[in-house]
């Protein structure tokens, strides 16, 4: 399954904001005019495809891919539902403006022409800046600048609103962060665990190999569960995230009743079962844990991978993040591997095998003839995601 980055924008009514150039048209405003926003959502690098195919699973019209994130555009309930039913994204930025500077003065001018009063109250106000072959290039003295343009409160009751400034050969991009905290901070984990894999690359991994809730899925290595209970909670028809707000809910422009439709939408079902074992008992006590605050229900056990027991029903998914090189020595990694892709023949011959790994040579020797079908990074190392068929036993 192919899957793509999306940005999607929102229109304003204020935006003609070339202001180097009066005479330059301005998309966003267009945008504005047509009662749609321009969005860029971020992602993991690595996962562009799979977000694409997800929002356009979710109605949004897609645009322009690039390293980290999708183009695209989105009515205010697409807006929405980006940030509460995307299992791959990592923030949803709205576009509000768009235009020339090559000084502090026209850079000011752009920013006070935005209509801030669509998306800041009485929060504070955090800026972010990025500058790439431009004659405005100190990326602070930027942030300080659109800082003082914007006029914002200091109610320290509320979450601060993010505002990211991007300038590239002199060309100004503002957007306003609609999600607040990370998307894939999904209101269930404790916090504690160490390490752990990112929900939005476990969700990748399940959308990677085609799991769409409709048959069991092991994992054998679960760590602190990431990887079942974002597939247990798919298989049961509900969101990524749990009891969580978003920035866009903080905005004066929010719309409670667009919001309470799109909050409402999921319905739960029953669902196939989902098993996360690892040696560890720790871990095991945490994935426990960490379903119950997540609202599903999992098959757990402490045992080892020889142990491994199918469930009763038919195919299904073996999906996991394996331990990496430096977790274990040279020698037990390749024999884990070789131990796992005589576990799956023996046990598992038909089912779909998703493995993350950071060594391919040592993944090679399980013999199960996988390919890597996703290329990303977990805790700044470069994975693959190698998957596969199980065959029969010889």
């Amino acid at each position: 399954m192919e899957y793509i980055q999306l940005r999607v924008f929102v229109a304003q009514p204020q935006w003609n904001l070339h202001v180097d150039d009066p005479d330059e048209i301005d998309e966003d405003a267009m945008s504005a005019r047509r009662g749609r926003q321009q969005i860029f959502v971020q992602c993991v690098p690595g996962l562009e495809r799979l977000l694409e195919s997800e929002l356009a699973v979710l109605g949004l019209r897609t645009g322009r891919r690039v390293r980290g994130g999708v183009e695209g555009e989105a009515s205010t309930r697409q807006l929405y539902l980006a940030n509460h039913a995307s299992r791959l994204a990592t923030r949803v930025l709205v576009r509000v403006a768009h235009f020339t500077a090559e000084s502090f003065g026209a850079l000011e001018r752009g920013v006070e022409r935005v209509a801030w009063d669509r998306y800041i109250d009485r929060q504070r106000v955090v800026v972010r800046a990025a500058s790439t072959a431009s004659a405005l290039f100190h990326t602070d003295a930027i942030a300080e600048r659109v800082q003082r343009a914007v006029t914002a409160g200091s109610d320290r009751h509320l979450d601060p609103q993010r505002v990211h400034v991007r300038l590239r050969q002199d060309r100004v991009t503002i957007s306003v962060d609609s999600s607040g905290e990370a998307l894939h901070h999904r209101g269930w984990r404790d916090g504690k665990a160490k390490a752990p894999l990112r929900s939005t690359i476990a969700a990748a991994m399940l959308a990677a190999v085609g799991f769409d809730g409709g048959g069991p899925v092991i994992d054998p290595f679960c760590g602190s569960g990431t990887i079942a209970i974002e597939a247990a909670r798919v298989a049961a028809g509900l969101g990524p995230r749990v009891d969580r707000a978003y920035a866009f809910q903080q905005w004066p422009c929010f719309e409670p009743g667009t919001w309470a439709s799109v909050d409402a939408a999921a319905v739960a079902r029953a669902a196939p079962s989902v098993t996360a074992t690892d040696r560890d008992a720790g871990a095991v006590a945490t994935t426990v844990a960490n379903a119950a605050r997540a609202g599903v229900t999992l098959r757990t056990a402490c045992r080892s991978l020889s142990d491994l027991e199918p469930p009763g029903e038919g195919p299904g998914w073996l999906v996991t993040n394996a331990p990496y090189g430096k977790r274990v020595r040279a020698d037990d990694l390749r024999n884990l591997y070789a131990r796992l892709g005589d576990v799956a023949r023996d046990r598992l011959p038909g089912w779909q095998v998703a493995i993350l790994t950071n060594d391919m040579v040592a993944a090679g020797h399980a013999g199960l003839g996988l390919e890597s079908v996703l290329a990303t990074s977990n805790g700044g190392i470069a994975v693959d995601l190698l998957a596969g068929t199980v065959p029969a036993a010889e």
